[in-house]
């Protein structure tokens, strides 16, 4: 089978820690069939003028073809015009990805676009010029902010009643998908894998040694520094009254709310410790030392973060959004708190904390499957399309 992804979460040269879960699965499903990745660059005129604001000017020398991972991987630019209305958005994409896809014309078995919308929206439009049948991956902020907004959301609904699949990483999306119009014997859910060669339980003191980090009650939170990511919430929760004097706040990653985040921290006098973005290969051992992962998200689709955590064998403290709850199962995994909550979840990180727990006990309760079984189920999914759409042409 022959497979053509569209996506425009993906790594490149200029941001090679992007999207690590679209990386693997891809990766993995690339040895059981066919891939070709569209990963696409957003342009727009004048953009070299604007790379200290602009993603756009960022990613100007990104090139067009790339290996990742194995993966034969296409950048082509699509036109973004900035503060423009959503509703264009999708539109805009398709006609700016047109002449690459039709080069796929006789190449391609099915259109695979990761994330709802435009790259969903679109694959289902290219597809049919392309004559092959279409599959929509949703994530999580792609249905849950993105498909709120007025425009995109009549778009998203055409599209999900049209894909010939429908693939979603917790069964929140999987109905989500259903309400706003996929038909419900289409919709998968393929919940995300975890690379347990590179997460797995590690010494807790000798991470901590290598990471230069202290000794005493080490939380962490790995994402994006962002105000939607809970990261706000999380630094005013993060009190010495709530989550005990000797307790520490790692954060790796970087955002928006990063300004913000720091001038609470000045203020109140918190220990947080903003260690920046960091490879994903370094993640396992910032999990090693930490005694507790904590993810305030206001939504979420199926949080690799926590799963990888929980592979790792470090309960975590987290909100009931998504696909969490499908995750963190039982009181061994970790804690759900309620989003946007600062004081209850401080309450519950300094519980945690306080907790002592067996990291052996928290690898068992982790229901996911490893990245292989992710892409396997995923590539049942796309058979599932192809041969649907073959025994309606019969």
């Amino acid at each position: 089978m022959r497979v053509l992804i569209l996506t425009k979460i993906f790594p490149n040269r200029a941001e090679p820690r992007s999207s690590p879960f679209n990386r693997q699965q891809f990766a993995a499903l690339s040895r059981l069939c066919d891939v070709d990745v569209l990963a696409t660059i957003p342009w727009f005129p004048g953009a070299s003028h604007f790379a200290k604001w602009s993603r756009a000017g960022r990613l100007l020398d990104v090139p067009e073809n790339d290996v990742i991972d194995g993966v034969k991987v296409h950048h082509p630019r699509f036109v973004f015009l900035p503060k423009v209305g959503h509703a264009i958005a999708g539109p805009l994409y398709v006609a700016s990805l047109a002449s690459t896809a039709m080069k796929y014309a006789g190449r391609v078995d099915v259109v695979l676009g990761s994330w709802a919308y435009p790259d969903g929206f679109a694959a289902v439009a290219l597809a049919r010029l392309l004559g092959v049948p279409s599959v929509i991956k949703l994530h999580g902020s792609d249905m849950n902010v993105v498909a709120e907004l007025r425009g995109p959301r009549r778009l998203v609904g055409w599209a999900l009643s049209h894909a010939d699949r429908v693939v979603a990483v917790s069964n929140p999306l999987r109905d989500r998908a259903v309400a706003l119009g996929a038909v419900p014997s289409r919709v998968d859910v393929v919940r995300n894998g975890v690379d347990r060669s590179r997460f797995h339980p590690r010494d807790r003191a000798e991470a901590r040694r290598e990471l230069g980090v202290g000794d005493g009650p080490m939380a962490l939170y790995v994402g994006n520094v962002e105000r939607h990511k809970g990261a706000v919430d999380l630094v005013n929760a993060f009190s010495p009254s709530g989550v005990g004097a000797a307790a520490h706040l790692y954060v790796v990653g970087d955002g928006a709310a990063m300004t913000e985040c720091k001038e609470l921290v000045a203020r109140s006098g918190a220990r947080i410790t903003f260690v920046g973005s960091r490879p994903h290969d370094q993640i396992p051992l910032w999990m090693a030392a930490a005694d507790v992962l904590v993810l305030p998200s206001w939504n979420e689709g199926t949080p690799n973060v926590v799963l990888e955590a929980l592979a790792c064998g470090r309960r975590v403290v987290a909100t009931a959004v998504g696909g969490t709850p499908d995750v963190v199962t039982s009181p061994v995994a970790g804690v759900l708190v309620p989003p946007r909550s600062p004081d209850v979840l401080g309450r519950a990180l300094g519980e945690a904390l306080a907790e002592p727990y067996d990291p052996a006990s928290v690898v068992a309760a982790l229901p996911t499957p490893d990245w292989s079984e992710s892409a396997a189920m995923l590539f049942a999914s796309l058979t599932m399309a192809v041969e649907g759409v073959r025994r309606k042409a019969a």
